[in-house]
């Protein structure tokens, strides 16, 4: 029986790594700002969590098996990663059809119409985040506080550092005087704040991203090239005028800005292959995210930036390179 043999060229280079197995220690990582989220805020958290992640599980295997008539990827868990993070960035009181819908848009909008995993040029999850923003804009600043199961501490509100202090600012009131009205301190900013669970503790959020580091999952230089931007600006700002643009503590530590940074921007299909095009990408999402902070119209910018950033991405591999294999 003649047996047939596919040769490729050199290097054969083998490694114990698969999508699998890098979206496990994903899920892994974000385990602790989940527990965190559904202990502060009970069923409510968990139904939003549930319905994101089944809706976009059973979108990709239909849409895979049924309209694309190839085999379904819902087992590289991609799909579970794409709906915990789109889940960590809605409000727990968000009706559970809206939820269904950004899973519309993450799956068969920013992700299968381009290929899958691997050939989207958006982040699926911030794109069925944006969408909804857009679409459903009272319903995605509801921050109306669900009862949890325990009561972690009386930081926990609902509603989100950033929007509260856009309509102080409004009112006419101080950073300081707003700092020193609801009791921020780096301290409370770094346990829970309210908001989506992708920004209720900074250090559960902390504490998986050092997983992923251990099991080097990811790098840092994008996440650092984000926070640093982000600091580097709002040092300059707040020491210009530290009545009207809050420091450097408040801004790493509230809204979306360590969930995009250590979770979102570092995703591998829509970031920079080389080490510089990694930090002038994280670079310009920093930038982006503190010049809608300060002058635009939404609270938060962390999605907006790392979408604008996305779309510099073939531009960003085109001009920078890693040095090949064998060349000095």
């Amino acid at each position: 029986m003649d047996k047939k043999y596919i040769v490729s060229p050199s290097p054969h280079i083998h490694a114990d790594i698969s999508t699998t197995k890098i979206m496990r220690d994903v899920i892994i990582a974000l385990c602790p700002a989940i527990l965190v989220s559904v202990l502060a805020y009970g069923w409510a958290e968990l139904l939003v969590l549930l319905v994101s992640v089944a809706s976009c599980v059973l979108l990709e295997w239909a849409v895979t098996k049924w309209m694309m008539k190839r085999p379904s990827t819902v087992g590289d868990l991609s799909a579970v990663v794409t709906g915990l993070l789109l889940a960590m960035n809605l409000p727990s009181a968000i009706p559970l059809w809206i939820v269904f819908i950004g899973a519309v848009v993450a799956i068969c909008v920013a992700k299968l119409p381009f290929g899958g995993i691997g050939q989207n040029v958006f982040n699926p999850a911030i794109t069925g985040r944006v969408f909804l923003l857009v679409s459903f804009p009272a319903q995605m600043t509801n921050w109306t506080p669900t009862r949890g199961f325990i009561q972690i501490t009386d930081a926990v509100s609902g509603a989100t550092p950033l929007s509260v202090l856009k309509e102080s600012l409004k009112s006419g009131s101080t950073i300081p005087e707003f700092m020193e009205a609801h009791g921020y301190t780096t301290a409370t900013l770094l346990q829970d704040i309210g908001a989506s669970a992708g920004e209720i503790s900074a250090i559960a959020l902390l504490l998986g991203f050092v997983y992923l580091l251990v099991r080097r999952v990811v790098k840092p230089w994008i996440p650092l090239a984000v926070l640093g931007t982000m600091a580097l600006v709002a040092a300059i700002f707040h020491g210009i005028n530290p009545d009207v643009y809050t420091g450097v503590e408040f801004n790493l530590l509230t809204g979306g800005a360590l969930l995009g940074a250590l979770f979102m921007a570092t995703d591998y299909v829509t970031s920079p292959m080389s080490t510089w095009g990694g930090v002038i990408y994280g670079a310009g999402i920093g930038l982006i995210a503190m010049m809608i902070r300060y002058f635009g119209s939404y609270p938060e910018g962390m999605s907006f930036a790392i979408l604008l950033m996305n779309c510099t991405v073939p531009l960003l591999n085109m001009w920078f390179h890693q040095k090949k294999y064998g060349r000095a």
